[in-house]
């Protein structure tokens, strides 16, 4: 008696649903990613009290070369030409939302009157909260 010869089927991977994990996981990271609004490195000054900053502040960066740089908090920081354009860039924040909070970063080697008349120019503005940035060490032991 013959027996009529079995065909055999090669292992295969099945990738049928390799795409739609692949898109899952674009969709994962596009809605996870949070982009840096303020790109200026500053090396900042050390201190021993930090609060949480809050994530949609305004930001506005000095640079140890006298740079300043402004964000509004949602959009990439862009480069201001003087101290006195932060006054207008701080008027049109605080005309679209007058609570907004203001975070200045200035690099440790700007001189103290470069950000006492960005300090100023924020007063001006009727900027209601402003915080400065520093570098704080944790400490072992300290809570």
């Amino acid at each position: 008696m013959r027996l009529k010869h079995r065909f055999e089927s090669e292992p295969v991977i099945p990738t049928a649903s390799m795409a739609d994990i692949a898109f899952l996981l674009i969709i994962f990271f596009m809605v996870t990613i949070s982009f840096e609004v303020d790109k200026a490195q500053v090396v900042l000054p050390s201190t021993v009290v930090r609060l949480e900053i809050p994530k949609k502040a305004a930001f506005i960066s000095i640079t140890d070369s006298g740079q300043i740089r402004v964000s509004n908090g949602e959009e990439t920081s862009v480069i201001v030409p003087s101290i006195d354009d932060v006054l207008s860039f701080a008027a049109t924040v605080v005309a679209i939302n007058p609570r907004k909070e203001f975070v200045l970063k200035a690099d440790t080697g700007v001189p103290y009157r470069t950000v006492d008349r960005v300090i100023d120019q924020l007063k001006q503005a009727k900027v209601e909260v402003v915080y400065l940035l520093s570098m704080a060490d944790t400490v072992e032991g300290e809570s």
